[in-house]
């Protein structure tokens, strides 16, 4: 099996990264390969398959005798996490062997983020009029109006909704439930597409509960709502590099934004750590100034 252009179009589709990032990923990964084979003309992709911590930090010590930029080390790590997570989560490997792996210490880059009219101008694009149409509609109001990652979004079952406590029950990563409110816009959507498209469907047996459908009745897949949310954004004329987690993103700002507690948030993302969520502190400096003006006593 070759692993690299799996993973090429893994980089490009679903994470959205830009050509010349998927380029410098995919060389890394390349270079590591070399390493390990010490043959500069031939990649041994079972070599990399087979890799352990050691083969890792031998690698970045042998950057660090290059005397290669901490930048460099870093996204070189950055790869490796990358590749092997992915291996991972294609059961190609077991256990993902970089999870001890550390890098040098760079500044953190802020996310892309989608102001409340832009999310309108992307909504507003979407054809109801198409069988998709208030599916689409539905997929995106509960991406920026719950926060949801990609994969809970795919995962969402029928019987998830608790739309009389205004509640949806999510799975998310490690297996941790968690209960995230769901507001009348969202809920409105939902139930205009399950009375109305969801209904129409010859749903595939075993995907009964299974809330957003494709055509055939069958589970929808991360690529298919990637896809789906950079169409969406360029007939609205996002210019942003946007992918599904951009909402999760505008999701959690909005919040801080509007005054909403940083603990809050962090239970309604599923973030193990505070220290995650915030970086969304740090998206709007007037939202920061403002709080210091209105709860300190000498400012």
């Amino acid at each position: 099996m070759l692993y690299l252009p799996l993973f090429q179009s893994y980089l490009r589709l679903e994470k959205s990264l830009s050509p010349k990032t998927v380029e410098a990923y995919l060389s890394d990964i390349e270079k590591f390969a070399h390493s390990l084979s010490q043959n500069d003309e031939k990649l041994d992709e079972q070599l990399l398959k087979e890799a352990t911590l050691v083969d890792f930090q031998n690698y970045l010590q042998q950057l660090f005798k290059k005397k290669a930029k901490a930048s460099s080390q870093a996204r070189a790590v950055s790869s490796l996490k990358a590749f092997y997570r992915f291996l991972q989560y294609e059961k190609i490997i077991e256990h993902n062997p970089t999870e001890l792996l550390e890098a040098p210490k760079i500044g953190r880059t802020l996310p892309e983020v989608l102001s409340v009219k832009e999310i309108e101008s992307i909504i507003a694009t979407i054809d109801l009029s198409k069988p998709e149409g208030h599916r689409n509609k539905a997929i995106v109001e509960v991406l920026y109006g719950c926060g949801l990652r990609v994969s809970e979004l795919i995962d969402l079952k029928l019987s998830q909704l608790f739309f009389r406590d205004n509640f949806i029950r999510i799975i998310g990563k490690g297996n941790k439930e968690r209960l995230v409110p769901i507001g009348e816009t969202a809920q409105k959507a939902v139930m205009h597409y399950v009375d109305g498209g969801r209904s129409k469907l010859k749903i595939k047996k075993g995907m009964e509960d299974m809330l957003f459908l494709n055509c055939r009745g069958s589970k929808l897949t991360r690529i298919m709502i990637f896809i789906m949310v950079k169409e969406f954004a360029q007939l609205g004329g996002i210019q942003k590099n946007i992918s599904p987690h951009t909402f999760r993103h505008s999701f959690a700002t909005h919040l801080i934004e509007g005054g909403a507690d940083l603990r809050a948030v962090q239970e309604m993302l599923g973030h193990v750590s505070i220290t995650t969520t915030e970086i969304y502190t740090h998206l709007d400096t007037d939202y920061i100034r403002s709080a210091i003006a209105q709860f300190h006593p000498r400012y």
